[in-house]
């Protein structure tokens, strides 16, 4: 078994077009796994394998690799994955990050900052994943790595503290000045395998000086053995202690370290390489697993250790034309080998495995067994989602779910030939399998299947993969908005559910009052407020899942209740036709009488919409933002082009992108993330 302090399994994330395909190859290459650099515009990459990836030139489905690196005389595995930077795909992200110990946060050297950038740095504020941040593309025209530092530090609130500083930038970016080491790194040929280590040229020495104080002052206020050193000789502080406190400022989420490269020109990666395995955790250094008892809930830790009973999370399902279905595993304690039976937390059974693969992209390589800390794919295991906590039957444990969106945007969708209604229905199944933000409804008034996704793009990419890998022609409907509803006002109601029909009966009898929560929370708050046992402690339960049952249907339209708050005041039984099931009966009949008189409101989806535009196009712009009900929040200009954030009803972004493009001849760009639910105006 290898080493645990010697694996890493990192994440590449970043908004759309930051670069992050790019710089995995190059990781790739310069590691000795590919033998020929890919790239995006050429369909040739290795991390997107999916016909899709190539065709749009954009990530869709997260890609695991394993690779090796040789640091300080020790070779270190890097499980890396690459995620999207769609927002319509951001449950990638969220699934890897869950996994993951460490990432690599790309940033645009031109465009900074850009809003699928700070939503996927809050997901890894919180699964409390350290990062290190690479500002690529330092070769292309407007790039300022100053400024985007500026940019992560005022917009993301993070303590980026550059390791690097560039040498040149756009067409004069020829490599970086090594802070901790004081040595000038430069790229030569065209492939960027070698590099010349050299003295800092004159022009810049004063500058890296300055940068260096600054990096060493930092790190002495977060590093104690530091602080000592640079206080008595500022001069004479060791790189090993510099790297000592980096390290510990990174795993404790004290900072984060900054470096430059342009990936597209090969210039950067192999001292990013170098960053992944001296600042980035290993599983060793997240000692213990957090988990919970599946019996009593009770919180406990398991030591991550190859020698504790072995625990692992489901976090992916796949499924290849010539394997099969394949389950992505994340082994937090433990070994799992060929032939173990391990207990699911979902179904309450237990599973056998039967092939272990390590991942390389779209290949697989067969092992006997995965150890505490690594990745692997499972083969065939047909029971399994993702989420599922998979551990010993003898020590079973519930680890953290993975929490995911819900679903935006809806199509209605059918078969085109009515022969092919069940085949539809399978291929349906099969992709709610590999994607959990896909959800698949039967429109009760109609009885059409209603399929819902993240987004356009999202359900474009669904519909195209239904027609390429199931062979399906679809019809699909007009878009339909994931509208929900809320409660303004409180009621206070008493309900009877009493039915004799011969023998035992059906009694339940319920006072309560129904109100909108305070907390700003979605879903059920229930509080049982009864004295004195009116209603047995079993049957509350039930009242309260009933509750729960009937907020799928509001009172206005049928749209999902979005929050309610139960008071449960008082309540009677009859000692023999009183039943667990005649609570939830009587809380969901109470329910369908009394929602309407609650002041019922419709909220929809409100998208954050960032456009990036020549100037003379701003007027048009903004023009046609308000005219989809958009709020404009923020203008600037920024880097010679004007940046505009609005607030805009989903239901109003239909062909959004299209417009944009017709309305700027092509030359502005949006981005659209989800904000949040906001009353629909009357």
């Amino acid at each position: 078994m290898r080493q645990l302090s010697r694996f890493r399994n990192i994440g590449i994330m970043a908004h759309i077009d930051a670069g992050k395909t790019t710089l995995t190859e190059r990781m790739l290459y310069y590691t000795g796994l590919t033998h020929k650099l890919g790239n995006v515009d050429d369909g040739n990459t290795m991390m997107d394998t999916d016909p899709q990836e190539e065709k749009r030139g954009i990530t869709i489905s997260s890609a695991a690799i394993t690779t090796y690196w040789n640091y300080a005389d020790d070779k270190y595995q890097i499980n890396i994955i690459d995620t999207p930077g769609h927002v319509d795909f951001t449950a990638e992200v969220e699934r890897s990050l869950r996994v993951l110990d460490g990432a690599v946060a790309v940033f645009c050297a031109r465009s900074g900052v850009q809003p699928q950038s700070e939503t996927v740095w809050r997901q890894a504020n919180h699964y409390n994943v350290p990062r290190i941040v690479m500002i690529n593309k330092m070769d292309r025209q407007g790039a300022d790595f100053q400024r985007v530092v500026a940019e992560i530090r005022e917009r993301l609130n993070a303590n980026v503290i550059p390791l690097q500083l560039p040498i040149g930038q756009e067409d004069s970016f020829t490599g970086v000045i090594d802070l901790v080491r004081m040595k000038a790194l430069l790229w030569h040929d065209d492939d960027g395998k070698l590099f010349e280590e050299t003295t800092i040229p004159g022009h810049l020495l004063e500058a890296a000086m300055q940068a260096r104080r600054n990096m060493l002052e930092e790190l002495s206020l977060l590093y104690e053995p530091l602080l000592e050193q640079y206080t008595g000789t500022p001069d004479n502080v060791s790189e090993e202690m510099i790297i000592a406190a980096m390290r510990y400022a990174t795993l404790n989420m004290l900072a984060v370290p900054a470096l430059a490269g342009a990936a597209y020109r090969n210039k950067g990666i192999q001292p990013l390489l170098d960053a992944v395995a001296a600042y980035l955790p290993s599983p060793e250094d997240i000692p213990v697993v957090h988990a919970a008892d599946p019996d009593s809930g009770d919180a406990i830790t398991i030591p991550a250790t190859p020698e504790s009973t072995v625990a692992g999370l489901a976090f992916k399902i796949m499924v290849d034309d010539y394997v099969g279905r394949l389950t992505l595993v994340r082994v937090y304690a433990g070994v799992l080998r060929t032939g173990d039976m391990l207990w699911n937390s979902r179904s309450g059974r237990t599973v056998r495995i039967s092939r272990l693969l390590r991942i390389m992209s779209d290949k697989f390589e067969p092992v006997n067994e995965i150890g505490a800390g690594d990745i692997g794919a499972v083969v065939g295991l047909k029971d399994v989602k993702t989420g599922d906590t998979l551990s010993h039957p003898d020590h079973p444990v519930l680890l953290e779910r993975i929490s995911f969106p819900e679903p935006m945007i809806g199509y209605a969708v059918e078969a085109k030939a009515a022969k092919d209604a069940d085949k539809l229905g399978e291929a349906l199944a099969a992709l709610l399998d590999e994607d959990p933000t896909l959800s698949v409804e039967v429109d009760k008034t109609s009885g059409q299947t209603i399929l819902k996704g993240m987004g356009e793009l999202h359900l474009e990419v669904v519909l195209e993969k239904l027609a390429t890998a199931y062979q399906l022609q679809i019809n699909k409907g007009a878009p339909q908005i994931a509208y929900k509803e809320i409660l303004t006002q409180a009621v206070t109601h008493h309900e009877v559910l009493k039915k004799q029909t011969g023998g035992s009966g059906n009694f339940a009898d319920i006072t309560f009052e129904m109100s909108p929560r305070e907390d700003g929370q979605p879903g059920l708050e229930f509080i049982n407020d009864i004295k004195g046992g009116a209603i047995p402690k079993e049957f509350i339960p039930s009242i309260s899942k009933g509750f729960e049952a009937a907020m799928k249907t509001g009172p206005l339209k049928g749209y999902p209740l979005h929050a309610m708050r139960i008071r449960l005041l008082d309540g009677k039984i009859h000692t023999n036709d009183s039943h667990a099931q005649d609570f939830e009966q009587v809380a969901m009949i109470a329910f369908r009488n009394i929602a309407g008189q609650a002041g019922p409101r419709m909220l929809e989806p409100v998208m954050s919409v960032e456009v990036t535009t020549p100037e003379e196009y701003t007027g048009a712009l903004t023009g046609d933002l308000n005219r989809r009900r958009g709020v404009i929040r923020h203008m600037e200009i920024k880097n010679n082009v004007q940046d505009i954030t609005a607030s805009v009803p989903l239901a109003d972004l239909f062909g959004y992108v299209t417009t944009l493009r017709t309305l700027s001849s092509g030359r502005a760009n949006a981005a659209v993330t989800f904000e949040t639910y906001q009353p629909v105006s009357r």
